[in-house]
């Protein structure tokens, strides 16, 4: 062969081996080009693009609203003819004042003894006075004629020689499980404003008392959340005796139940009893262990809204259908709430084919510029794939869960009724730090689970946890409103 055809053929060998490195490296380069875009979008989540909480913000970097409204043009405030409200007249006050007349009249005479008449005219001043009361029993003895004595006896429910009444009690448990104050700043100011001097221990035993005295009301709270036609759960991480354990919850717009349990998972679901017998419309934020249930689902597109925000802030190559899904889902709600509001039972079907295709469309337009990630040649492990193709596929296979909220109207758009009911007990921990054992957190949950039940319904808590302490806690209502 002459030399001149096998250089030519070992060029063209050379040059072909280059340009497949340079083309692996282009794909290398892509890969890391992604990878970057991932660790520089994990470094930018906040609030308003993710799950985290807002204390989670750094304070050096404001994050943009998180509010998908737009804003209306109007100043802040009371618009004008906004109808306001003023406080009321009490209509029997503790304390009737008559101002009398004072001085001397022009003739000379003294106007106090001018004869009177009371003005339909009323202004009342409302305090608070705080204050202990104290009752004290006494027995007392005699012998009657024939020799035989006799004494009489205390009530049965007062058994020491100073104790707290339900009053008291009913105090502690209020401070200390409803308005989330340590137990020994509740102390003080049963001691600072009434002048009980009591110990946190004191305050402890309430709690137990309460916690038993309230088994049958919060037994037929979850039976009923088990029979609702609609519920939402969660579940959030809390500290108990410097422990991670997972405070559950499963709620309606007028009911609430907690369950603690060292885990999140399955077994904790399994151990709850509640949500494998739930039958009915289940809003979650699309946790894997809530797939295994047989109810229906219905994703909370709050965590959506999120993720596409993410996403379309990110990575610019992805704005135009992250920002499309984001108008689409928000006209949908806004769409479903006047239906609401309208008295409609559901959407018109052809809206809701409208939305559904053009859900889909959106959807075809993702998957086209995120393929899935292939393994290498060989490679039997699996391949991490990238938020967005997560995301997409998760809302392509999910998408009847996703639009639940348009396809039934009695669902809502997001889980904030879940998200709310324990951000309460979040709170408690900030406020009082971790649970000391898993009684502590137990009684809680059932104390809680009671209380905040009693609230949705506008019921008075504190005259609640009095009968409570009485022996008599007020039974919520349980049919589903």
């Amino acid at each position: 062969m002459p030399k001149e055809s096998t250089t030519t053929d070992s060029l063209a060998s050379e040059l072909e081996q280059l340009r497949a490195l340079v083309a692996e490296q282009a794909k290398i380069i892509e890969q890391l080009h992604e990878r970057v875009a991932e660790l520089e979008a994990r470094l930018g989540k906040d609030s308003h693009n993710s799950s985290k909480p807002p204390s989670s913000d750094p304070p050096f970097r404001k994050p943009p609203p998180r509010s998908q409204r737009k804003a209306s043009g109007r100043k802040a405030g009371g618009q004008k003819g906004h109808q306001g409200v003023t406080r009321a007249l009490v209509g029997e006050a503790d304390h009737l004042v008559v101002m009398a007349l004072e001085g001397a009249c022009t003739c000379g005479r003294c106007r106090s003894q001018i004869d009177v008449e009371l003005l339909p005219e009323r202004r009342q001043v409302i305090e608070l006075v705080i204050r202990r009361e104290v009752t004290e029993y006494r027995v007392v003895a005699g012998t009657c004629a024939c020799g035989r004595r006799y004494r009489s006896d205390f009530p049965g429910e007062i058994s020491a020689p100073v104790q707290y009444g339900p009053g008291v009690s009913a105090f502690a448990v209020y401070m200390t499980q409803y308005q989330l104050l340590p137990f020994e700043r509740s102390a003080a100011v049963l001691d600072e404003l009434a002048g009980i001097a009591i110990s946190p221990g004191s305050l402890y035993r309430a709690v137990e008392t309460a916690a038993l005295h309230m088994q049958a009301p919060v037994a037929a709270i979850r039976e009923a959340l088990v029979a609702a036609p609609l519920a939402h759960a969660d579940e959030t991480g809390m500290r108990v005796g410097g422990a991670l354990q997972w405070l559950h919850v499963l709620s309606t717009a007028s009911l609430t139940a907690y369950f603690p349990h060292p885990k999140r998972g399955g077994e904790a679901i399994k151990a709850c009893g509640l949500l494998p017998r739930f039958a009915g419309v289940l809003v979650h934020d699309h946790w894997k262990p809530y797939a295994s249930l047989t109810c229906q689902h219905a994703y909370c597109n709050a965590h959506h809204l999120r993720e596409l925000t993410a996403i379309a802030e990110t990575i610019p190559s992805q704005r135009p259908w992250a920002e499309d899904m984001i108008a689409l889902l928000c006209e949908a709600n806004t769409l479903t709430i006047e239906a609401r509001a309208a008295g409609f039972a559901a959407l018109p079907a052809p809206m809701v084919l409208d939305i559904q295709t053009r859900y889909d469309a959106i959807l075809d337009v993702a998957k086209a510029r995120n393929p899935a990630r292939e393994p290498k040649p060989g490679s039997r492990r699996r391949v991490r794939q990238s938020p967005a193709h997560n995301l997409i596929k998760r809302l392509s296979e999910k998408r009847d869960a996703v639009l639940r909220f348009v396809t039934d109207l009695r669902v809502p758009f997001d889980n904030n009724q879940a998200e709310r009911d324990v951000r309460m007990p979040k709170l408690k921990q900030k406020v009082s730090g971790c649970f000391r054992s898993d009684q502590g957190i137990a009684h809680f949950a059932d104390i809680r689970s009671y209380l905040s039940t009693l609230r949705k319904q506008s019921a008075d808590i504190f005259k609640s946890l009095v009968l409570t302490f009485q022996g008599s806690p007020p039974m919520p209502r349980l049919a589903p409103e």
